[in-house]
């Protein structure tokens, strides 16, 4: 954790409870209000706080799934038919309740967007990617060079797909491709790695076994781990 981060836990604020939505079986997307000096870098994440009824774990981390520049503060995340304490509060919300949220924190954004990105992502590990492209898309004269989202998807269900094919064809420069096994992954992780080598950026979201194994694989391939940017997921 970087001192930006250790301070950035004490900025803590309430969100109001707008809504709530399915996005796909067991995925459900919750929305709140956002504040008019919220702030933060597409992909970092937030802190969130059950608050209105005792839960054994109340705090959980959920990557921002909205980009700044858009009016809300969103969070998507998978809910069993068995769901955890949080979850179980998460779907009690309703208008007008509040949540606490500290930070947002972590390294996890583009942040040069002139040289060559890979975007990899698995699962659930989508969520900080829509708002990375989502900013970029509301920025479209930051992109410069080609930025590749891989978005490996055993289930095929590809949350976010109709926004991803928007973004992609109103800009060249910006390519998504979707996966339904490793072998595919790799494939497509060696070919843009052959390209770019260490003038590219990676970055890696997902389970962490899958963040761990490609982390590994990259710089078994001679890619520096100061090219490599990591956003592992533990649960969802």
């Amino acid at each position: 954790m970087s001192f930006k981060d250790i301070f950035g836990i004490f900025n803590k604020r309430e969100l109001i409870f707008k809504e709530s939505y399915k996005e796909s079986e067991n995925v459900y997307t919750f929305v709140f209000d956002k504040d008019k000096d919220a702030e933060w870098k597409a992909g970092q994440h937030g802190l969130f706080t059950i608050t209105h009824k005792k839960i054994k774990n109340p705090i959980k981390p959920f990557s921002l799934v909205a980009a700044p520049t858009e009016n809300t503060i969103k969070i998507t995340t998978k809910i069993s038919d068995s769901p955890s304490e949080f979850k179980k509060a998460l779907m009690e919300l309703e208008k007008g309740m509040k949540i606490k949220m500290a930070g947002p924190v972590g390294g996890f954004y583009v942040k040069e967007p002139h040289k060559p990105t890979l975007l990899i992502a698995g699962g659930m590990g989508i969520t900080p990617f829509r708002s990375i492209l989502k900013q970029l898309e509301a920025e479209e004269n930051r992109v410069e060079q080609q930025i590749n989202l891989l978005y490996m998807d055993s289930d095929g269900t590809y949350l976010f797909k109709d926004e991803f094919d928007t973004i992609a064809n109103n800009n060249p420069l910006i390519k998504v491709t979707y996966l339904d096994s490793r072998e595919e992954l790799h494939q497509e992780i060696d070919a843009f790695a052959a390209s770019n080598t260490n003038n590219g950026k990676y970055f890696i979201a997902g389970p962490k076994s899958m963040v761990t194994s490609i982390s590994d694989h990259l710089q078994h391939n001679n890619i520096s781990k100061r090219n490599i940017k990591k956003d592992a997921f533990f649960g969802y």
